[in-house]
């Protein structure tokens, strides 16, 4: 029978204290692999936790509040959780944030488009940064980014966000050109379409996605992908960017 094979392996999750971030955490988790979660928010920190806690009582499970973008605050989340677990084998990416969605380019501060990249683009780069230590020690080690098909295709009134899961697509391919060849540490990323999270309600102003007229992937499903590139058995998978949007990528959009 083949398994994921992360049973006894150490994953953190930034991001993780709602969406997908969570979702990956309570999937591995149930992997019976030791978890640590880092999130902004010392509320939702808390919420996470309890029940994390309470799904899996048998996990080991840590979490440490820090602001993925600023190096002394992620660094000093990534060591205590990498203490409390004993290492780290994996790290998943998944802190973000939209932005205001629906402005025109003469609309968008250049305050908050810096902002954006600096959650989703410096995010990532210093969450690697400070857990490579960790990871070089590791046992088949990786590093995935949570993307998005934003990196590829483009609609108006998402400049800044568009722009920063560019950058992650460039990212992955930097990061495991830099790191698989001497370390053994593969890097990949998930880039999906809609995902039903509290994030993309918010910033699409909606309460619920049950009514729109095109697919809606869960947290859930994007957890699956991405331990499957968490998996040993994934060995052969390393700068990967994983379209997960039902396809639409492939269909012309030519008007004709």
């Amino acid at each position: 029978m083949i398994t994921l094979g992360l049973t006894g392996r150490n994953i953190l999750v930034t991001g993780g204290t709602s969406g997908i971030g969570l979702a990956v955490a309570e999937a591995a988790a149930g992997e019976g692999a030791g978890i640590g979660i880092i999130g902004r928010s010392p509320e939702r920190m808390q919420t996470a936790l309890a029940h994390l806690r309470a799904s899996h009582p048998e996990a080991t499970i840590s979490g440490a509040t820090a602001d993925v973008a600023e190096e002394d605050s992620i660094r000093s989340a990534v060591d205590q959780i990498a203490d409390d677990l004993g290492g780290l084998d994996h790290v998943v990416s998944s802190a973000g944030i939209a932005g205001s969605l629906g402005e025109a380019v003469e609309e968008v501060p250049a305050d908050e488009f810096l902002d954006v990249q600096r959650i989703n683009v410096v995010g990532p780069f210093l969450t690697a940064k400070v857990a490579l230590p960790y990871l070089k020690k590791g046992t088949a080690p990786t590093f995935t980014v949570i993307g998005s098909d934003s990196g590829f295709v483009a609609a108006p009134g998402m400049l800044a966000y568009n722009a920063s899961k560019g950058a992650i697509v460039q990212l992955t391919r930097a990061l495991s050109v830099e790191l698989h060849e001497p370390f053994g540490i593969r890097v990949n990323s998930v880039c999906p379409s809609i995902v039903d999270t509290p994030m993309a309600r918010d910033g699409m102003g909606m309460d619920s996605f049950a009514e729109v007229g095109y697919p809606v992937s869960t947290p859930a499903h994007i957890a699956w992908l991405a331990l499957s590139l968490l998996s040993p058995n994934s060995v052969a998978v390393n700068g990967v960017s994983l379209l997960a949007d039902y396809g639409y990528h492939a269909r012309s959009s030519f008007p004709a």
